[in-house]
């Protein structure tokens, strides 16, 4: 049985989830632009991994903490970063294994950054609903720092998620010279909600080789 407590610790905010049989292993999840920790797709996801033995971190991003809705203001992204930073140092404190580190949507993306610039920071990426362009803006790509990611990346991606096509990720991803893979979610859109998520994927696809 998982027990799911508060967690605060300096600048990480959230909700650590604790396997009653932790495997050793950790992993930082946090949110899209427009959600916070509680968000459905992150409960469902630390139900996941904790029932794998893995002990799981659901923290809000700095922006979050500073105000309680909206999406983060202009500037912000560096903090953000900087917070995810600090959630896998409580991370080390708590876990002896290896550490993952992901997100939703904005959340996944300042993950994927802060890996590209700390290749160190994490064994592993678990990217939900990366945001690859806006909706409707499909040459307005975030996809420069991908040549630069020396880290394991899963990404999990709905197949009518206006934020991307599967075919447009999987030609963005190609560009990521770490080992990688794309699980695509039938019918599901930006939020995961309405496909039907198989977390053995996912799950199995991360803790490889762990």
């Amino acid at each position: 049985m998982t027990s799911v407590t508060p967690f605060a610790a300096q600048d990480v905010r959230g909700l650590l989830h604790r396997p009653a049989k932790a495997s050793g292993a950790g992993l930082v999840l946090t949110h899209g632009a427009g959600a916070n920790c509680e968000a459905p797709v992150l409960v469902e996801t630390a139900r996941a991994f904790s029932a794998a033995g893995v002990v799981v971190l659901r923290c809000d991003l700095p922006f979050r903490q500073q105000r309680p809705k909206g999406p983060p203001p202009r500037g912000s992204a560096a903090a953000d970063r900087a917070g995810l930073r600090s959630a896998v140092e409580a991370m080390r404190r708590i876990v002896s294994g290896k550490i993952f580190l992901g997100g939703h949507s904005y959340g996944g993306r300042q993950a994927s950054l802060l890996a590209a610039e700390e290749p160190d920071i994490a064994s592993a990426l678990l990217l939900l609903s990366y945001p690859l362009h806006p909706p409707n803006k499909p040459l307005q790509l975030r996809t420069e720092h991908f040549p630069d990611l020396r880290t394991r990346a899963v990404f999990v991606h709905g197949t009518v998620d206006p934020f991307g096509t599967i075919p447009a990720m999987k030609t963005a991803i190609a560009m990521i010279p770490a080992s990688h893979r794309l699980i695509p979610i039938e019918g599901a859109g930006h939020d995961l909600r309405r496909g039907r998520i198989d977390f053995a994927a996912p799950v199995a696809a991360l803790l490889e080789g762990a």
